[in-house]
């Protein structure tokens, strides 16, 4: 067991190795900050503004997870105690079906249904409001599945003594069952805010690839996973060396908000 949790260790750390020595020259030769600070994102012509992009990337998660997890957290509380037996396997079964969908399904449903309905709204449609409702949709799963083995983790004992002292269900759920689980509530919200910021395929077909600080949730805009997918084949050069910029900048923003998850998660346990 030590020796595969090494070899997992060892591919991230490969991963990264071969981000940075792909894009050092690049930092090396005008700064790391000129990535945030370049006129535009102009590669031809030497400028490597990634700021948009990167917004877009964080928006996109901000939303998609806020969306996602009150409805992800309800299905999960429901099924693990409000549900009968056959309903919880039927509830349990569909969540599990829809974690398997490949996300180019999803992106198909929200390029078909959900632009054309948000263009009616305000055109054009392909924008950061449908790529929030698609990936938030492509995360639930993701995020139930999770919150429901956290819910099952906690003793059962907690809530048997809780209602032997005459407290209501709801607020046993509400002041014993998720405050214990509390922890693993929030790595179900890490996990999915990863996946949601690492989505390609979804974003590439529903939200409008124009590279933009949006002025509100119905202007297209292009993440940074979008980006690398629509230039790498193509890229030489500068060019190719600030998408594996991006790529360093991606596991950064993903480090990051794995290291708030855990802080958030030992705080929450030691108050």
């Amino acid at each position: 067991m030590a020796l595969l949790a090494a070899m997992a260790a060892s591919t991230v750390l490969l991963i990264a190795w071969l981000l940075l020595s792909e894009s050092l020259p690049l930092i090396l030769k005008g700064g790391a900050w000129r990535f945030l600070s370049d006129p535009g994102w102009w590669p031809r012509e030497g400028s490597f503004n990634m700021a948009p992009m990167a917004l877009a990337s964080l928006l996109l998660t901000v939303g998609a997870l806020t969306l996602a997890a009150p409805f992800g957290i309800a299905y999960a509380i429901h099924t693990v105690f409000n549900a009968g037996p056959r309903q919880a396997v039927l509830l349990g079964g569909l969540v599990e079906a829809s974690a398997a969908v490949p996300t180019v399904v999803y992106g198909l449903w929200g390029i078909t249904a959900v632009v054309p309905l948000l263009g009616q709204v305000n055109p054009p449609g392909a924008s950061l409001a449908a790529g929030i409702v698609v990936v938030a949709v492509m995360i639930f799963p993701t995020l139930t599945l999770l919150v429901q083995a956290a819910l099952r983790a906690v003793p059962a004992h907690y809530a048997h003594s809780a209602e032997a002292l005459g407290v209501s269900r709801g607020q046993v759920i509400l002041r014993i069952i998720l405050p214990a689980a509390r922890k693993g509530v929030l790595s179900a919200m890490v996990l999915a805010a990863a996946r949601a910021i690492g989505e390609t395929m979804v974003v590439l077909m529903v939200c409008g690839n124009i590279v933009q600080v949006p002025g509100s949730v119905f202007e297209p805009v292009r993440t940074l996973t979008a980006n690398i997918a629509l230039e790498m084949p193509y890229a030489m050069g500068d060019h190719r060396m600030s998408l594996f910029v991006a790529g360093l900048l991606m596991l950064v923003l993903i480090a990051v908000m794995v290291m708030l998850g855990g802080t958030l998660a030992r705080g929450r346990r030691h108050t």
